[in-house]
């Protein structure tokens, strides 16, 4: 008797044990919200970046490695990159002054990747897991709730409900409205808007710092359009779906111009 009840308390503890570990490795943009970035970027990326990036990559797919930033969360050894998919500034503080994570952010990982890729003596090795990272990161920086609020962990701890279920706003906008939508990476990039020549050139304006204080615009949108416990459904995401849309867009052309930048 004491032998299952040590069984079932195991059982539980091991089960309450996956949920927290699952809580802490939230997924940024969601895989299909990143794929489509990568996607889109493969888009934009010029000839001679696309021939460099298959050297390093292998072949492998700017959407297909799009993710690889969430993947190595459940290990280890790559814990130091967990503060630079996001960074936290007060609301109407711009970057450049604001106080800045000891531990890294966004902005300092993302130039981090782009100094090892351009390192003549970074193996290739390092150069496909710093290309990897930047991809993702560069997604992360078009999400609003990576630029949100210290107190709040970027809406995670903003409860909300979802048709019924509960969840917190970072979450919607990671993936809810994106799974509710239900088109794949490649249905979005296809449907993604028409855009001139000239629309991608003012896309690609300015620098990253200039990208993340604008996002960090649409993050104060994002966290004035609900009130905690409130009940989202439908409507929410007809009011702001096309803010996502548009941000996974804008992420993937200003990806292609970096990429650019750097095998230029």
């Amino acid at each position: 008797m004491k032998t299952l009840r040590l069984s079932y308390i195991l059982t539980v503890f091991l089960l309450i044990s996956a949920q927290i570990f699952a809580n802490d490795l939230k997924p940024n943009w969601g895989k299909t919200g990143h794929r489509t970035i990568g996607e889109i970027a493969s888009n934009y990326t010029s000839s001679k970046a696309k021939r460099e990036i298959n050297k390093i990559l292998d072949g492998q797919s700017l959407a297909l490695v799009s993710t690889f930033g969430d993947d190595i969360k459940s290990d280890n050894r790559y814990r130091n990159f967990n503060t630079m998919h996001y960074v936290n500034m007060p609301f109407g503080v711009k970057y450049e002054d604001s106080e800045k994570n000891p531990e890294g952010d966004m902005v300092t990982g993302i130039e981090k990747c782009k100094a090892v890729i351009l390192d003549k003596n970074a193996t290739k090795e390092d150069k496909a897991f710093y290309l990897k990272l930047l991809v993702h990161f560069m997604g992360d920086l078009h999400q609003p709730m990576h630029v949100g609020r210290a107190e709040d962990k970027g809406g995670n701890d903003i409860q909300v409900q979802w048709f019924g279920s509960g969840t917190n706003l970072h979450a919607v906008w990671d993936s809810k409205m994106i799974d509710g939508f239900e088109m794949t990476y490649t249905e979005l990039t296809d449907n993604a808007d028409k855009i001139s020549k000239e629309q991608v050139k003012f896309l690609q304006k300015g620098s990253l710092v200039d990208w993340v204080n604008e996002t960090q615009t649409f993050a104060v949108k994002a966290y004035a359009s609900v009130a905690v416990g409130e009940k989202l459904s439908y409507n929410y995401s007809y009011e702001n779906f096309e803010t996502v849309r548009s941000q996974l867009q804008k992420g993937g052309i200003r990806l292609a111009k970096v990429l650019n930048d750097l095998f230029s």
